[in-house]
């Protein structure tokens, strides 16, 4: 399911390439199946066609889907999935600078350790919610 929020500061073109990325990693889209044509997720999505195509080539670029010639556009392997060093290290750091300000909140080591896997618990519950209700429209 794509849902668009046009008062994001993310743009549309970002927010349909990391929903794709989302159902992919999350088993939502499985291997080799089929995406939306182009033209059929911008009329969903009331968005140019050009959008939706910029989005399919940047997925294809990252590894998250790959073309056939007159077929469209199909969910790749996880194992295809091109790691950006650069933006984990930019997310590492930013973590890090996180902890350390909940350290400077009084959170004791534990209490951080309690918190993340919370919020890492929520996640896995939510993903789980969206692999059984979720479809493409």
């Amino acid at each position: 399911m794509f849902q668009l929020d046009l008062k994001s500061r993310e743009s549309i073109y970002e927010q349909i390439i990391n929903q794709i990325k989302e159902l992919i990693v999350t088993g939502v889209l499985k291997e080799g199946e089929k995406l939306p044509s182009v033209r059929e997720l911008s009329k969903i999505l009331t968005v140019n066609p050009n959008t939706v195509q910029k989005s399919y080539r940047e997925l294809e670029r990252q590894g998250y889907v790959y073309t056939v010639a007159g077929l469209g556009c199909f969910a790749a392997s996880l194992s295809d999935i091109k790691r950006d060093e650069a933006a984990v290290q930019q997310l590492v750091e930013t973590l890090r600078s996180t902890l350390r300000q909940l350290t400077y909140l009084g959170f004791a080591a534990e209490e951080i350790r309690s918190l993340l896997n919370g919020l890492l618990r929520e996640d896995d519950q939510k993903q789980g919610e969206r692999k059984k209700g979720s479809d493409l429209s």
